[in-house]
């Protein structure tokens, strides 16, 4: 009786935890949250990108490989734009539920979270890129 009780208590305390952390490789988006009330979204990169393949979102979906790249706002998402051409309660639930996205630490800034660049204290926008990736960028 005791295991049932402690996974009960286990499953309350982690559905109580107002803030959703963070882990490596997720992308803080908090373009337009703070100023809006809301908290920043939390966008599961690895979650989504074992499902789908990067073209998905990065080409078809018009996402740019850059944290906060993309001015994306509640608007654009009802209109079926960015996340809301699968988060639409077909595909994936709906923008009905906004806790499920906006689920950061308010103030966090725009950044791909643990992302070694973040490490060596250097942002995407000064660190040097490759004469491929900025030839890419450019088109």
């Amino acid at each position: 009786m005791k295991i049932p009780a402690l996974l009960v208590a286990c499953l309350m305390a982690v559905a109580a935890s107002p803030l959703a952390r963070a882990e490596y490789g997720d992308v803080v988006i908090n373009n337009f949250s703070d100023a809006a009330g809301m908290r920043p979204v939390v966008f599961p990169h690895w979650f989504h990108r074992v499902r789908f393949r990067c073209k998905v979102c990065h080409a078809d979906l018009g996402f740019q490989f850059q944290a906060g790249g993309n001015q994306i706002d509640m608007l654009k998402i009802i209109d079926g734009q960015f996340c809301g051409a699968c988060h639409n309660g077909e595909l994936a639930w709906n923008v009905e539920n906004c806790n499920l996205c906006h689920s950061g630490k308010p103030g966090t800034p725009t950044q791909v979270h643990e992302s070694t660049l973040q490490r060596l204290g250097r942002t995407a926008a000064t660190a040097p890129r490759p004469a491929a990736s900025a030839a890419a960028a450019a088109r």
